[in-house]
């Protein structure tokens, strides 16, 4: 359908020869010669974009302007006026205008101009289309190589390079063709997991990569010293959440390093948020803190001991530092924190951890309203955006940056919308991940998942001799055969974490530095 255009001039009559041009371009063009009505036919009626005349008896372009946008705040006004006048100029951009032409105006001006505001959408979805379509048989190709850690990060971002450009050309066409091959990656990526898993925690891989207990060893620690630093660990956070968050913080920083490491598993907290901070894997500290750390069938909160388990990674790697821990689990702690920022100044290191994102997703499962709020990935982006924006954390980054301190940002594991439930069969002490179990007796279907039957083998503890652990892949979700219905009903299309699958396993971190 062609576009709607009202062209608004005192002397649109001397007009005609460029509204016939336009019509022949295949534009609906209906005019009026004063302000009032125009004010009047933009209430009764839907217009692509207006053209208006800057100076007009009556109802000047600029009061005319100024109604319109009261009435329909986004639609594109093209400012047309003899006078180049700054003044003039500078209060139709204040009040929006979409862009001005100087008269006298040439057909091929206006054509351009339209182009340009009416057309750039579906110019860039062409043009994002057709990359992806030559991409897509790059990524198709890859995907039956044998890549390495290093591949797969890559391969990774380059897929969520084009989910975010495709969502932002709003190419629903695209949407389709690109989850199926996110779902042939994550297949992929799966096997590669299982092939190789037990090589990276005991280190006997040539590409062992980045994981949650070296990550800090190797990029926080080289940068603890003289000046405060700040850690701030946003827990699930995605990578594609994080190339949302990252241009709003670069008004305030410069991006020193950036990178993807791999959560290890099982991708849930009390695992890879405590081998984060103590720079252990789970048996390893079984072991050394018996006393803090806890399993899955025990009691009591399982992520009580960060600070402690971080304390103890200090001072195994010979660092003395005088740190803080700060949990914030709710609005009124994030406020707290920003009231009480130029305490933390008093410290060489200022850990923040921020746990909204992995509210989020539990709440995406609990109620109602987030359901539907955040119904699929592109959604769940954006209500993390719109968090962030209004977040004390976010006051916390200004703070940060204004009192010219670094900071390492990352999380401890992502998270996969699910929607292929699988069966499993496990004792009253198994536990109630969705994405992994841990117990004895557990009977499924072994294509569905990975199983460890030695949980040693990859650093995981065992309550017993039987235990073994099984992770769900892909985008798969674990559900009992009792209520089966009831179950899949309830948690088909929510946001899961504990198994395999690119976005929940290779994860973000950045190093930022204050813009001077």
């Amino acid at each position: 359908m062609s576009a709607k255009i009202l062209w608004v001039d005192d002397e649109i009559d001397l007009l005609k020869p460029h509204i016939l041009f336009l019509e022949s371009k295949d534009y609906q063009v209906e005019t009026i010669n004063n302000g009032g009505d125009a004010v009047d036919m933009v209430r009764e009626s839907e217009y692509d974009i207006v053209f208006l005349d800057e100076n007009m008896p009556g109802l000047t372009g600029l009061e005319t302007l100024e109604r319109i946008k009261s009435l329909k705040p986004s639609l594109p006004i093209i400012m047309i006026t003899k006078s180049e006048e700054e003044r003039i100029m500078e209060e139709a951009i204040g009040s929006k205008i979409s862009d001005y032409l100087i008269k006298p105006v040439n057909p091929n001006q206006i054509l351009l101009s339209l182009k340009k505001h009416l057309d750039t959408r579906r110019l860039v979805t062409e043009k994002t289309t057709s990359n992806y379509q030559q991409e897509f048989r790059q990524i198709s190709m890859r995907l039956g190589d044998r890549m390495d850690t290093k591949e797969w990060m890559e391969l990774y971002d380059k897929l969520i390079y084009w989910e975010l450009e495709l969502d932002a050309s709003k190419d629903s066409g695209m949407d389709e063709i690109l989850k199926m091959q996110k779902q042939e990656a994550n297949l992929q990526f799966s096997k590669f997991v299982k092939e190789n898993y037990q090589s990276w925690v005991n280190a006997e891989a040539d590409d062992t990569p980045l994981m949650s207990h070296t990550i800090l060893k190797e990029k926080l620690m080289p940068e603890l010293g003289d000046d405060t630093i700040f850690l701030v660990v946003i827990d699930n956070l995605r990578h594609d959440q994080w190339k949302l968050l990252k241009p709003v913080l670069r008004e305030f920083y410069n991006v020193e390093e950036e990178d993807l490491f791999y959560s290890i598993l099982p991708t849930a907290t009390q695992y890879a948020r405590n081998a984060l901070f103590s720079g252990l894997l789970p048996s390893e500290m079984a072991k050394r803190f018996p006393d803090k750390w806890k399993n899955d069938e025990d009691e009591g909160g399982k992520n009580l001991f960060e600070a402690d388990f971080l304390e103890a990674n200090l001072q195994r790697l010979g660092k003395s530092t005088k740190f803080s821990y700060n949990k914030i689990t709710n609005l009124n702690a994030g406020k707290k924190l920003v009231d009480n920022f130029n305490n933390l100044l008093n410290n060489k290191l200022n850990v923040i951890v921020y746990n909204f994102v992995d509210m989020l997703s539990h709440a995406r499962t609990d109620m109602e309203v987030i359901r539907e709020l955040a119904e699929d990935d592109p959604a769940y982006r954006s209500l993390t955006m719109s968090w962030f924006e209004h977040s004390p954390l976010y006051e916390v980054f200004k703070k940060i940056a204004d009192k010219g301190c670094k900071v390492m940002v990352t999380t401890d594991h992502g998270t996969i919308r699910v929607e292929e439930p699988a069966k499993i069969v496990g004792d009253r002490n198994t536990n109630t991940n969705l994405r992994y179990k841990q117990g004895k007796n557990l009977n499924f279907d072994s294509k569905d998942v990975f199983e460890v039957r030695r949980p040693e083998d990859i650093f995981l503890p065992k309550t017993n001799v039987s235990t073994s652990y099984v992770f769900a892949i892909r985008d798969q979700y674990f559900v009992y055969p009792n209520n089966y219905n009831h179950f899949v009903k309830f948690y088909n299309g929510t946001f899961q974490h504990g198994g395999i699958s690119l976005e929940e396993m290779i994860i973000p971190y950045a190093i930022l530095s204050p813009k001077k």
